[in-house]
């Protein structure tokens, strides 16, 4: 199950991380957003530690939002040695997550 993060630990959550990281940008009220969990919870699982799973939420931290683009949610972004490797827009299905992380 994806840890939440924030603007306050997202350097070491994500950008410091050794592992590939997705990170699911989301918000309570969207519907869509909902429908990623499971299937992310699903991936967590599975890739046991092989990376590392988070979410943000957009409203409570509109800082890191703005600063990666996000304008649509979901946004999920893998990032690798603390860069983007990935962005996906949209709900997707498990198995393009699964190849964004490359596992």
């Amino acid at each position: 199950m994806p840890n939440d993060t924030s603007e306050a630990t997202f350097q070491a959550d994500i950008l410091d991380s050794d592992v590939p990281v997705l990170v699911d940008f989301w918000a309570p009220w969207c519907g869509p957003c909902r429908m990623v969990s499971p299937i992310l919870d699903t991936l967590a699982q599975k890739a046991g530690g092989k990376a590392k799973f988070f979410k943000l939420n957009v409203d409570r931290n509109p800082n890191i939002a703005g600063k990666y683009g996000i304008t649509a949610i979901p946004t999920v972004i893998v990032f690798k040695t603390g860069e983007i490797h990935k962005q996906l827009v949209g709900v997707q299905p498990q198995e393009i997550y699964e190849q964004a992380l490359g596992i």
